[in-house]
């Protein structure tokens, strides 16, 4: 099957089961969100959205943020995984907001990339879910199942990333990178998949996964 009918297949299958994909994490502007977002590195979105309203309670501008010392951040967050790291991150990156902002999130993506603890996907969901920007943020579920259909050799992110963006046009990327997250969790997971029954993969998964 050639690769341009599989992103019909996959583009189809995916309108039809997420129209309307929601934003996971809970946030009320750019800058909670932006903060959600960095929370949720190696810890689930359920976890982060029990964390986060106490957090926000707190400080939910950057200039309250700062207003904490980085232990009372680590202290909220430390459920969500790598707390000392993530709390520093979170207030040094508040600080440069208001140094070098006006207090703002940019709706740049270089300029977040240079945030302390925002990472070039982590820039990229923030450009999409609060700009409109189009990205196409892939994580190690997306990398997974574009190659698992055959969409990509890519082994790593960027390279997959690269893959994605050319194969999909960019007016479905914002939508496409939630829906292909959410098919993951319910019909294609990592483990304990069966092939035959998903789908995508019972359609255009690579013959491997049938032996």
């Amino acid at each position: 099957m050639k690769k341009s009918d599989k992103v019909q297949i996959v583009l189809g299958t995916l309108q039809r089961l997420y129209p309307d994909p929601a934003i996971p994490l809970d946030s009320r502007d750019p800058y909670t969100h932006l903060i959600a977002v960095l929370l949720s590195a190696q810890c689930t979105d359920a976890r982060v959205n029990t964390v986060t309203p106490a957090l926000f309670t707190r400080a939910d501008r950057p200039q309250k943020m700062v207003a904490l010392e980085v232990g009372a951040i680590e202290q909220i967050i430390r459920p969500c995984g790598l707390a000392p790291r993530k709390s520093q991150a979170i207030w040094d990156l508040s600080q440069i907001l208001l140094d070098q902002h006006g207090g703002e999130v940019p709706a740049d993506l270089d300029a977040l990339e240079q945030l302390p603890g925002v990472g070039h996907k982590t820039a990229q969901v923030v450009m999409a879910q609060n700009f409109g920007v189009p990205t196409f943020p892939v994580d190690t579920h997306i990398h997974r199942l574009i190659n698992r259909w055959g969409l990509s050799t890519g082994k790593n992110v960027a390279q997959t990333e690269r893959d994605c963006k050319r194969l999909f046009p960019a007016e479905h990327w914002n939508d496409l990178h939630l829906q292909i997250i959410y098919f993951g969790r319910e019909y294609c997971p990592a483990r304990g998949h069966d092939p035959t029954e998903c789908p995508l993969c019972s359609r255009i998964g690579r013959k491997s996964l049938f032996k």
